[in-house]
């Protein structure tokens, strides 16, 4: 049994060697990669991804990088293609073929019936002089010295070394297409990632009550009207513009200062100049503006006009902090 520190020692050796063989990559590109990376940018089909093993995993990953990052792209097993799902294969789709060593007895079935449709035929590979690489259009080489496997056998350091390649391609990809965090919303519209990129400040506030009172509301009404609507605050609006804010704290402050609340009105704790944002902006950005002021809610409108609050719980459940 290995002891705390051997172990967090493997970890770090690991770590080291998957590192060392990303870096070794970037030695490794050369002019294919941008004619690849142009291939793809002009193709009027699909990106069909195959491979089996670790690199068939490999596989579906970059995918499903390249999907949502504007890529059209289709994972196909290279053990199932040969059993029927060659068919989903177009004319003019161009086919990425993952393999380690490139000499697979599968990846030598499939790659003949690949190219009899005279499909473009990318290998990325950890053997340059493999049968795959000598059968392909142009060759992506992900050539590892070793794996972090201590017997030198899981893929490791190799199938690491084929995501990051993925990687590199799809960053090429989207900032060739200039894709912006507004497209990259489109395809991501479900889960907090989706929701930090299109979720507007309005959606969340129409959700919301509107506590609001007069200038010359008792304070009592002012309590009242915050505890029934539970937001922490209440806008003060006379004749339909914004005169200022009281929330819970100016409450707090106010009972401190003075003996008894007989007399006193909206205005007199109101603050005057509150923090607001406008209904169009995405809730993300008021999170920002919540923290920079170490506040909990926020008016949602303009300086003079209330369109109502949103809280910084209404960030929570909706996943974005």
């Amino acid at each position: 049994m290995k002891n705390p520190l051997e172990i967090l020692e493997i970890a770090k050796k690991t770590l080291q060697i998957e590192a060392d063989g990303i870096l070794r990559l970037s030695t490794q590109l050369n002019e294919d990669f941008p004619e690849i990376v142009h291939q793809i940018l002009y193709l009027k089909a699909r990106v069909i991804i195959t491979g089996i093993g670790k690199s068939a995993i490999i596989a579906q990953k970059i995918v499903a990088t390249f999907n949502s990052t504007g890529t059209p792209a289709i994972f196909m097993h290279a053990a199932d293609a040969i059993h029927g799902d060659l068919g989903m294969i177009q004319q003019n789709d161009l086919i990425i073929c993952i393999s380690k060593s490139g000499n697979t007895p599968e990846i030598k079935v499939l790659i003949p019936l690949l190219k009899q449709s005279d499909n473009k035929l990318v290998a990325m590979v950890g053997d340059t002089d493999s049968y795959l690489a000598k059968q392909s259009d142009w060759i992506l080489d992900t050539t590892v010295e070793v794996e972090a496997c201590p017997n030198n056998l899981a893929p490791t350091t190799s199938t690491t070394a084929q995501l990051a390649m993925g990687d590199a391609l799809a960053v090429c990809l989207l900032e060739c297409r200039e894709f912006t965090s507004k497209d990259f919303a489109k395809y991501h519209p479900g889960g907090s990632l989706g929701k930090r990129l299109y979720l507007k400040v309005g959606d969340l506030a129409a959700q919301n009550e509107k506590p609001q009172v007069p200038s010359d509301a008792s304070v009592k009404d002012v309590i009242i009207e915050i505890t029934k609507n539970r937001l922490g605050a209440v806008a003060v609006v006379d004749d339909g513009q914004l005169s200022g804010i009281i929330t819970d704290g100016d409450i707090r402050r106010m009972l401190e200062k003075n003996n008894t609340i007989n007399g006193l009105r909206a205005k007199d704790i109101m603050s005057l100049f509150p923090k607001y944002i406008d209904k169009d902006e995405l809730a993300v950005n008021a999170l920002d503006v919540l923290r920079k002021n170490n506040i909990t809610q926020i008016l949602v409108g303009s300086k003079t006009k209330f369109e109502g609050f949103i809280h910084l719980h209404d960030l929570l459940k909706e996943g974005i902090i």
